[in-house]
């Protein structure tokens, strides 16, 4: 190859480096392409719901959103990757990050009334649990939770009667007890379950609450930022996750 040709390549590479790049991030044509592309998206695959389409930092690939999961694609909507988009350089999950934006629930509406309140400490860092008390899941996230201090802790009582069927009466029991909180922790930290009782409750809203907000599971934490946390996690795992409403604030 000679040196005219290699240096008319070259130039042709940097004028493309410049250029293209800048075509794709306009922020003008952010919002018609994410709409092309979703017309695209529509005709290419008629049976498939596709939420919100987003430009990413990654030039011509864009955030599809398909229910509660994150795929990306190209304008084609031909190429489609799954997995998580990580930015090396800042250390930071992008795709973890979004996730958490697009599950959040507004902690400020949730009718906490309706739930079982635990102040430790300063009760400074606030959280709500939506706990079935058959699950063992949730006992298990109960006595890792014995030694969580300076928190006021929200726990929404709601029954999965197709998996327990004995839990709704269990969860009358313990609102209706005169020390809900005491009764609340002779069950899940030693099965010992209150006497039946009846009065007006809140368990059935409960149950109707956590199907709106998409909560089929238990445990499921909810942070006062809206992040959620799904499963039993053990005490590290929980500590990290209140900080990181700490952090994000401070982002």
């Amino acid at each position: 190859m000679t040196i005219k040709v290699r240096s008319t390549l070259a130039a042709l590479m940097v004028s493309a480096a410049l250029t293209a790049p800048c075509v794709a991030q306009t922020a003008q044509s952010i919002p018609s392409a994410s709409a092309s592309i979703m017309e695209t998206l529509k005709t290419l695959y008629p049976a498939t719901k596709f939420g919100e389409i987003n430009p990413t930092p990654w030039p011509g690939v864009f955030e599809v959103a398909l229910g509660s999961q994150l795929a990306y694609v190209d304008a084609s909507g031909q190429y489609f990757l799954f997995g998580h988009l990580y930015d090396m350089k800042a250390q930071r999950d992008l795709t973890a990050e979004r996730k958490d934006l697009l599950t959040r629930i507004d902690f400020a509406a949730l009718p906490l009334s309706d739930a079982l309140k635990e102040v430790r400490g300063s009760g400074a860092r606030s959280f709500a649990i939506f706990s079935d008390p058959d699950c063992p899941y949730c006992r298990k996230l109960e006595a890792d939770l014995k030694n969580l201090t300076d928190v006021t802790i929200y726990t929404f009582l709601m029954p999965l009667a197709s998996l327990h069927p004995d839990a709704r009466a269990k969860a009358i029991a313990v609102w209706c007890a005169g020390d809900r909180i005491t009764a609340w922790r002779a069950l899940m930290g030693r099965d010992q379950a209150p006497k039946a009782q009846d009065c007006p409750h809140p368990v059935d809203r409960n149950v109707a609450l956590a199907e709106r907000l998409g909560i089929s599971g238990t445990p499921t934490l909810v942070a006062a930022d809206g992040r959620v946390l799904a499963g039993a996690a053990g005490l590290p795992q929980i500590e990290a996750w209140l900080a990181r409403g700490n952090t994000d604030a401070a982002r």
